[in-house]
């Protein structure tokens, strides 16, 4: 399931307690993500998905569920 994996990243990069993040954990606000973590967090996303997320898009993800239904879309 995309979002178990994507969790998975999440708890690796920001190094958050993986109960902390949900569908509606919002990245930067509950999660502490910085621009720099969310840059590296949406490389990842595209290497492991296959996907491209171009700057514009990126700025519209704000929580975890923004980022699932995206890849979903893009995939």
């Amino acid at each position: 399931m995309i979002f178990e994996r994507v969790k998975e990243m999440i708890v690796e990069e920001l190094n958050v307690p993986a109960e902390k993040v949900t569908l509606t954990s919002r990245l930067a606000e509950d999660l502490g993500a910085d621009s720099i973590d969310a840059v590296e967090l949406i490389m990842n996303i595209e290497d492991e998905f296959k996907i491209q997320v171009s700057d514009e898009q990126a700025q519209s993800i704000k929580t975890v569920g923004d980022l699932v239904k995206y890849i979903e879309a893009a995939k």
